[in-house]
């Protein structure tokens, strides 16, 4: 029997690094995680529409820094820098209000993505504003599939939902693929990503696969 691993997780120490770097600080593992975990939960609440890859920190006794991959950074950075400011105000509250452990300061670091087609989260959240929107799934498969394809990086693709697909009585899957993804290959550059869209019958889960070669 196959036991399913999660393509980031398989490949940790070979090809991928840590999402929370942490550098000469001193022993206290679970509050330092806590604070970790809870800040990026609510980072991806509060900027879901946002076209937002991933949140990573990095931590050292001075200070304390978020960095926010997406392919839209100036929605988030505001006119003249109003919004990087308000949401590292909504930050400092919320750490405030939790008694979370950070450092004496925070930074917020805004990083544009250059091909946002080829990543996996903002993928999912293209596939996830076609299904809200309450277009055919079928469609928003195909629309997605090809525009992932048309990418010169992309040499495979597999998108999977599940759930009440066109609101039908019964939950199935429907799997669209093109392309190799090899997910038992170490070096395989494979990015993951799962969520769901909202949808007023009920959630459907959305999951993305995208190889893009191998990293030697």
């Amino acid at each position: 029997m196959t036991h399913v691993v999660h393509p980031y997780s398989h490949r940790l120490g070979i090809i991928r690094g840590w999402k929370s770097r942490w550098f000469g600080v001193k022993n206290n593992y679970s509050e330092m995680l806590k604070s970790d975990v809870l800040i990026r939960e609510y980072l991806e609440k509060i900027l879901r529409n946002n076209y937002v890859s991933s949140i990573e920190t990095e931590r050292n006794q001075k200070y304390f820094k978020i960095i926010i991959k997406t392919s839209r950074p100036g929605i988030i950075i505001g006119r003249s820098g109003d919004g990087a400011i308000k949401l590292k105000n909504e930050i400092d509250k919320f750490v405030k209000k939790n008694k979370l452990m950070t450092a004496e300061e925070i930074k917020i670091d805004i990083d544009e993505i250059k091909s946002p087609e080829s990543d996996t989260n903002i993928v999912l959240q293209i596939v996830r504003e076609g299904l809200e929107k309450r277009l055919p799934f079928r469609q928003v498969l195909k629309q997605t599939i090809d525009k992932v394809m048309a990418n010169r990086d992309v040499l495979g693709v597999r998108i999977k939902l599940s759930g009440r697909l066109g609101g039908s009585e019964m939950a199935r899957k429907e799997e669209i693929k093109k392309g190799r993804i090899p997910l038992q290959t170490f070096r395989a550059d494979i990015s993951f990503a799962k969520g769901s869209a909202k949808l007023p019958y009920g959630a459907i889960g959305i999951k993305v696969w995208i190889y893009k070669g191998d990293i030697f």
